[in-house]
Protein backbone atom coordinates (compact mmCIF):
# COMPACT_ATOMS: atom_id res chain seq x y z
CA UNK A 1 0.00 0.00 0.00
CA UNK A 2 2.86 2.32 0.86
CA UNK A 3 4.43 1.75 -2.40
CA UNK A 4 1.60 2.33 -4.13
CA UNK A 5 0.88 5.74 -2.74
CA UNK A 6 4.43 6.97 -3.32
CA UNK A 7 3.88 5.92 -7.19
CA UNK A 8 0.53 7.87 -7.65
CA UNK A 9 1.92 10.95 -5.95
CA UNK A 10 5.00 10.78 -7.93
CA UNK A 11 2.87 10.75 -11.34
CA UNK A 12 0.84 13.18 -10.13
CA UNK A 13 3.76 14.99 -9.70
CA UNK A 14 5.08 14.73 -12.86
CA UNK A 15 5.05 17.16 -15.43
CA UNK A 16 3.31 15.75 -18.85
CA UNK A 17 4.61 16.57 -22.20
CA UNK A 18 3.29 14.97 -25.81
CA UNK A 19 6.08 16.82 -27.45
CA UNK A 20 8.62 15.37 -29.44
CA UNK A 21 11.35 14.35 -27.21
CA UNK A 22 14.84 15.10 -28.21
CA UNK A 23 17.22 12.62 -29.15
CA UNK A 24 19.80 13.73 -26.57
CA UNK A 25 17.59 13.05 -23.87
CA UNK A 26 18.65 14.89 -20.66
CA UNK A 27 19.38 12.92 -17.31
CA UNK A 28 15.93 14.23 -15.59
CA UNK A 29 14.11 12.50 -18.87
CA UNK A 30 16.22 9.49 -18.72
CA UNK A 31 15.54 9.36 -14.65
CA UNK A 32 11.60 9.57 -15.49
CA UNK A 33 12.03 7.05 -18.19
CA UNK A 34 13.53 4.56 -15.36
CA UNK A 35 11.58 4.98 -12.93
CA UNK A 36 8.33 4.43 -15.12
CA UNK A 37 9.44 1.54 -16.81
CA UNK A 38 10.69 -0.21 -13.56
CA UNK A 39 7.60 0.75 -11.13
CA UNK A 40 5.64 -0.92 -14.50
CA UNK A 41 7.64 -4.26 -13.61
CA UNK A 42 7.28 -2.94 -9.96
CA UNK A 43 3.52 -3.63 -10.63
CA UNK A 44 4.00 -7.08 -12.09
CA UNK A 45 3.71 -5.75 -16.15
CA UNK A 46 6.66 -8.20 -17.49
CA UNK A 47 8.61 -5.96 -20.11
CA UNK A 48 10.18 -6.01 -22.85
CA UNK A 49 12.54 -3.51 -25.24
CA UNK A 50 10.65 -2.20 -28.57
CA UNK A 51 12.15 -0.26 -31.21
CA UNK A 52 11.73 3.51 -31.25
CA UNK A 53 10.76 6.26 -34.00
CA UNK A 54 13.69 7.36 -35.66
CA UNK A 55 13.29 10.21 -37.69
CA UNK A 56 10.09 9.70 -40.01
CA UNK A 57 11.15 5.77 -40.06
CA UNK A 58 11.69 3.19 -37.60
CA UNK A 59 14.93 1.83 -35.98
CA UNK A 60 14.70 -1.08 -37.27
CA UNK A 61 16.04 -2.79 -40.15
CA UNK A 62 12.47 -2.97 -41.74
CA UNK A 63 12.25 -0.70 -45.03
CA UNK A 64 8.97 0.73 -44.77
CA UNK A 65 7.84 -0.53 -41.40
CA UNK A 66 4.57 0.31 -40.96
CA UNK A 67 4.73 0.61 -37.10
CA UNK A 68 7.56 2.62 -36.74
CA UNK A 69 8.46 2.68 -33.26
CA UNK A 70 5.75 0.05 -32.24
CA UNK A 71 6.67 -3.46 -31.93
CA UNK A 72 9.03 -5.43 -30.36
CA UNK A 73 12.95 -5.65 -30.97
CA UNK A 74 12.96 -9.54 -30.57
CA UNK A 75 10.85 -12.11 -32.14
CA UNK A 76 11.45 -13.73 -29.02
CA UNK A 77 9.61 -10.84 -27.05
CA UNK A 78 7.02 -13.17 -25.12
CA UNK A 79 9.70 -15.11 -23.35
CA UNK A 80 12.17 -12.18 -23.20
CA UNK A 81 9.80 -10.06 -21.31
CA UNK A 82 10.47 -10.05 -17.59
CA UNK A 83 9.71 -8.17 -14.30
CA UNK A 84 13.48 -8.48 -13.51
CA UNK A 85 14.76 -5.46 -12.35
CA UNK A 86 18.51 -6.07 -13.15
CA UNK A 87 17.89 -7.26 -16.44
CA UNK A 88 15.35 -4.07 -17.11
CA UNK A 89 18.27 -2.12 -15.64
CA UNK A 90 20.83 -3.19 -18.20
CA UNK A 91 18.15 -2.79 -21.05
CA UNK A 92 17.35 0.92 -19.83
CA UNK A 93 21.04 1.33 -20.10
CA UNK A 94 21.78 0.02 -22.74
CA UNK A 95 19.55 1.04 -25.00
CA UNK A 96 18.50 5.06 -24.03
CA UNK A 97 16.36 5.46 -26.71
CA UNK A 98 13.74 2.10 -26.86
CA UNK A 99 10.32 2.25 -26.08
CA UNK A 100 9.35 -0.97 -24.35
CA UNK A 101 6.36 -3.08 -24.39
CA UNK A 102 4.14 -5.25 -21.72
CA UNK A 103 3.16 -8.46 -22.77
CA UNK A 104 -0.36 -9.49 -22.11
CA UNK A 105 -2.31 -12.40 -20.84
CA UNK A 106 0.52 -13.80 -18.55
CA UNK A 107 0.04 -11.11 -15.78
CA UNK A 108 -2.64 -9.00 -17.16
CA UNK A 109 -4.65 -8.28 -20.19
CA UNK A 110 -5.54 -4.74 -21.73
CA UNK A 111 -8.81 -3.36 -23.16
CA UNK A 112 -7.74 -1.19 -25.46
CA UNK A 113 -10.46 1.81 -26.98
CA UNK A 114 -10.42 4.59 -29.35
CA UNK A 115 -9.38 7.54 -27.08
CA UNK A 116 -13.06 9.65 -27.13
CA UNK A 117 -14.81 6.19 -26.18
CA UNK A 118 -12.58 5.11 -23.50
CA UNK A 119 -12.81 9.35 -21.96
CA UNK A 120 -16.74 8.76 -21.80
CA UNK A 121 -16.16 5.13 -20.18
CA UNK A 122 -14.04 6.25 -17.82
CA UNK A 123 -15.77 9.49 -16.26
CA UNK A 124 -18.92 7.38 -16.33
CA UNK A 125 -17.73 4.13 -15.05
CA UNK A 126 -15.97 6.15 -11.87
CA UNK A 127 -18.97 8.06 -11.29
CA UNK A 128 -20.95 4.42 -10.94
CA UNK A 129 -18.08 3.76 -8.17
CA UNK A 130 -16.58 1.53 -10.77
CA UNK A 131 -12.62 0.51 -10.05
CA UNK A 132 -11.29 1.01 -13.18
CA UNK A 133 -6.90 0.03 -12.54
CA UNK A 134 -4.07 1.40 -14.47
CA UNK A 135 -5.18 3.48 -17.18
CA UNK A 136 -2.98 4.76 -20.22
CA UNK A 137 -3.16 6.77 -23.10
CA UNK A 138 -1.55 6.31 -26.33
CA UNK A 139 -1.15 9.65 -27.65
CA UNK A 140 -4.69 11.41 -29.13
CA UNK A 141 -5.73 7.88 -30.87
CA UNK A 142 -6.47 5.29 -28.04
CA UNK A 143 -6.83 4.43 -24.43
CA UNK A 144 -5.72 1.17 -22.28
CA UNK A 145 -7.10 -0.05 -19.40
CA UNK A 146 -5.05 -2.72 -17.39
CA UNK A 147 -7.05 -5.57 -15.89
CA UNK A 148 -6.46 -9.27 -14.29
CA UNK A 149 -5.70 -11.21 -17.48
CA UNK A 150 -8.28 -14.54 -18.49
CA UNK A 151 -4.84 -16.45 -18.63
CA UNK A 152 -4.77 -20.07 -19.47
CA UNK A 153 -8.51 -20.74 -18.59
CA UNK A 154 -8.75 -25.50 -17.79
CA UNK A 155 -11.39 -25.04 -20.77
CA UNK A 156 -9.48 -23.89 -23.93
CA UNK A 157 -12.50 -23.46 -25.43
CA UNK A 158 -13.01 -20.40 -23.56
CA UNK A 159 -10.22 -18.68 -24.32
CA UNK A 160 -9.57 -16.96 -27.99
CA UNK A 161 -6.75 -15.49 -29.57
CA UNK A 162 -6.08 -12.05 -29.98
CA UNK A 163 -4.42 -12.49 -33.37
CA UNK A 164 -5.24 -9.18 -34.83
CA UNK A 165 -3.97 -7.36 -31.67
CA UNK A 166 -0.50 -9.14 -32.42
CA UNK A 167 0.15 -7.32 -35.80
CA UNK A 168 -0.16 -3.53 -35.22
CA UNK A 169 -0.33 -2.89 -38.71
CA UNK A 170 -3.76 -4.44 -38.73
CA UNK A 171 -5.13 -1.63 -36.19
CA UNK A 172 -6.66 0.50 -38.99
CA UNK A 173 -8.89 -2.14 -39.84
CA UNK A 174 -10.01 -2.83 -36.68
CA UNK A 175 -10.92 0.84 -35.08
CA UNK A 176 -13.19 -0.60 -31.86
CA UNK A 177 -12.58 -1.92 -28.50
CA UNK A 178 -9.49 -4.65 -28.57
CA UNK A 179 -8.95 -7.02 -26.31
CA UNK A 180 -5.32 -7.81 -25.58
CA UNK A 181 -4.65 -11.11 -24.07
CA UNK A 182 -2.40 -14.01 -24.52
CA UNK A 183 0.04 -13.67 -27.41
CA UNK A 184 -0.67 -9.52 -27.79
CA UNK A 185 1.55 -6.54 -26.37
CA UNK A 186 0.99 -3.26 -25.91
CA UNK A 187 3.42 0.25 -25.73
CA UNK A 188 4.40 1.18 -21.96
CA UNK A 189 4.80 4.75 -21.22
CA UNK A 190 6.79 6.80 -21.87
CA UNK A 191 6.95 5.24 -25.25
CA UNK A 192 7.46 7.25 -28.19
CA UNK A 193 4.42 7.31 -31.11
CA UNK A 194 5.52 8.00 -34.98
CA UNK A 195 3.79 11.24 -34.71
CA UNK A 196 5.64 12.46 -31.63
CA UNK A 197 3.57 12.19 -28.75
CA UNK A 198 3.98 9.78 -26.71
CA UNK A 199 2.18 7.03 -24.24
CA UNK A 200 1.60 8.05 -20.49
CA UNK A 201 -0.26 7.08 -17.32
CA UNK A 202 -3.75 8.31 -17.02
CA UNK A 203 -4.05 6.29 -13.99
CA UNK A 204 -1.32 4.55 -12.13
CA UNK A 205 0.18 1.00 -12.91
CA UNK A 206 0.07 0.04 -9.24
CA UNK A 207 -3.49 0.31 -8.94
CA UNK A 208 -5.58 -2.92 -7.98
CA UNK A 209 -6.42 -4.63 -11.60
CA UNK A 210 -9.91 -4.59 -11.96
CA UNK A 211 -11.84 -8.04 -13.60
CA UNK A 212 -11.97 -7.11 -17.22
CA UNK A 213 -15.99 -8.20 -17.44
CA UNK A 214 -16.67 -4.95 -14.99
CA UNK A 215 -15.43 -2.71 -17.97
CA UNK A 216 -16.23 -4.15 -20.71
CA UNK A 217 -19.83 -3.19 -21.19
CA UNK A 218 -19.05 0.29 -19.89
CA UNK A 219 -16.37 0.60 -22.75
CA UNK A 220 -18.38 -1.40 -25.54
CA UNK A 221 -21.05 1.36 -25.13
CA UNK A 222 -18.80 3.95 -25.17
CA UNK A 223 -17.10 3.03 -28.48
CA UNK A 224 -21.21 2.59 -29.63
CA UNK A 225 -21.83 6.02 -28.89
CA UNK A 226 -18.84 7.31 -30.01
CA UNK A 227 -19.26 5.24 -33.69
CA UNK A 228 -22.77 6.61 -33.85
CA UNK A 229 -22.34 10.10 -33.43
CA UNK A 230 -19.02 9.85 -36.00
CA UNK A 231 -21.59 7.89 -38.27
CA UNK A 232 -24.61 10.69 -37.61
CA UNK A 233 -22.16 13.21 -38.52
CA UNK A 234 -20.96 11.63 -42.23
CA UNK A 235 -24.48 11.18 -42.64
CA UNK A 236 -24.79 15.37 -42.06
CA UNK A 237 -21.89 15.82 -44.17
CA UNK A 238 -22.88 13.37 -47.01
CA UNK A 239 -26.91 15.17 -46.44
CA UNK A 240 -25.24 18.62 -46.71
CA UNK A 241 -23.17 18.04 -49.86
CA UNK A 242 -26.05 16.16 -52.16
CA UNK A 243 -28.38 19.44 -51.03
CA UNK A 244 -25.57 21.74 -52.38
CA UNK A 245 -25.59 20.46 -55.77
Amino acid sequence: MERRGRMSEWLRRRPRSTGERTRSMSRAAAADRDALLLGAAAASFPVAPAAHPSGFSCSCDRIGCPTPGMHPVSFAWQTQATTDTEQITRWLAGQPLANFITATGTNHDVLDVPAAAGAIALRRLEAEGVQTGPVARYGADRMLFFTATRGTPADEDEWWPCELDCHPETQDEHPGLRWHCRGSYVLLPPSRLPDGSVVDWVRPPDLPLPDPLSLLAGLTDACAQVAGEEEAKQEAAGGWLSGGR
